[in-house]
């Protein structure tokens, strides 16, 4: 998701992809205007009193000799001089967030990722009515999610991953109707995903993975017709993925990896996910076939169903996949038990950025075919085996 920040004496611009907040601010450089809406300039002072350490010396402009809308990371509106961004993101800085921050009423955007700040998250940031952009992962904050973010209606993100957080996921986040990015992922949090998520109708990005999620899929979650990346891996979700979740059609990036789920992939996967890019579904315990609609999925990159139960023929003509690169079926009990179980290598010879390809432990019977030499030059990985012997090269 990129993000770019660029500023000047008098222009400032925060643009972001897919629809993000675009902010603009004309700021003068001149102090004649005096120190201003008091309250805001406390408030960042009380925030810089509880960083512990800044060794870029970042909030050295945080003093008397300049007015606080011209201090680093601080951004205003024209109008009324009220702090709109808040942009401190990778600073290396080391402390807590003051509850002050409550103060900063006119906030918009909070950007302090990938730094190391600890403690809990303040709920006082659940008065900023007007906060559309949260950005606070890749730091070390503890505690549970701050239930009272869902009194920001006008939010658009909440990323908190890659903390410390626990507890439940709150069911009232299915209250944030202009929610479109959910990233929570690598915390602590338990507990079932709230059915309310479903709700979200904006959703484009819902990341959970890494977390110690359990019960099953909400089926809900089919009603999420705009959302383009599902990320799920790595829980201990269990019961069948619902099938409405293979309808959304705009969906990029499917990952439920590393779960307990079961149940089999619907015949017409390909054609229901036309734009898909990222199909991972690995170490779970699904059978039945791969549909061969999957190679309807043009745009493909990765498929990854390893360590599963499926059975049956591989589709003969993968090789239609001409972004392919990484391709996983390890760990199944596919094949035929006929000797031409291995024929789709031969359409794999179209796959020109093929750079993994693993089959073994599986049933394929049948040898090796020739047009194995020319694959893809960018292979770096192969592993297959069956009764006369394994291939293998890393």
């Amino acid at each position: 998701m990129a993000r770019l920040l660029s500023s000047s004496s008098t222009l400032f611009s925060v643009l972001f992809h897919m629809g993000f907040i675009v902010l603009a601010s004309n700021v003068k450089a001149s102090t004649a205007f005096g120190f201003t809406n008091k309250t805001d300039r406390q408030a960042l002072l009380a925030i810089k009193d509880q960083i512990l350490e800044d060794p870029y010396r970042v909030l050295s402009s945080w003093n008397d000799s300049v007015h606080f809308c011209n201090w680093q990371g601080v951004i205003c509106s024209h109008r009324h001089q009220r702090v709109t961004i808040l942009h401190l993101s990778s600073k290396n800085l080391v402390g807590s967030i003051s509850p002050h921050i409550g103060n900063l009423t006119f906030l918009r955007g909070i950007y302090l990722e990938n730094n190391s700040f600890h403690g809990t998250i303040p709920p006082e940031i659940g008065q900023l009515s007007r906060l559309q952009q949260l950005w606070l992962n890749i730091n070390s904050f503890q505690g549970e999610f701050p239930t009272n973010l869902t009194s920001c209606l006008n939010l658009r993100v909440i990323n908190i991953s890659e903390n410390n957080l626990a507890g439940k996921i709150p069911s009232k986040l299915g209250s944030l109707s202009n929610l479109f990015n959910l990233s929570l992922f690598k915390n602590h949090f338990t507990g079932n995903i709230p059915p309310s998520l479903g709700y979200l109708s904006a959703l484009r990005i819902l990341d959970l993975n890494k977390n110690n999620l359990e019960g099953s899929i909400p089926f809900e979650f089919g009603q999420l017709l705009d959302l383009q990346i599902l990320q799920l891996s790595n829980n201990n979700l269990s019961g069948v993925v619902p099938i409405p979740l293979y309808n959304i059609s705009s969906i990029k990036f499917f990952v439920l990896a590393s779960n307990q789920l079961h149940g089999s992939l619907p015949p017409d996967l390909g054609l229901t996910l036309p734009i898909l890019e990222q199909f991972i579904l690995g170490s779970n315990q699904l059978s039945g076939t791969i549909p061969p609609s999957l190679v309807n999925a043009s745009r493909i990159v990765t498929i990854d169903i390893a360590r599963n139960a499926f059975t049956g023929p591989v589709p003969v003509n993968l090789g239609s996949l001409l972004y392919l690169d990484w391709l996983n079926f390890e760990g199944n009990t596919l094949g035929t038990n006929q000797d031409n179980d291995l024929s789709f290598i031969n359409s794999l010879v179209n796959c020109a950025n093929l750079r993994s390809m693993l089959l073994s432990g599986n049933g394929f019977r049948g040898e090796l075919p020739n047009s194995i030499g020319n694959l893809s030059t960018k292979l770096q990985q192969y592993k297959w085996n069956h009764p006369r012997g394994d291939w293998e090269s890393h």
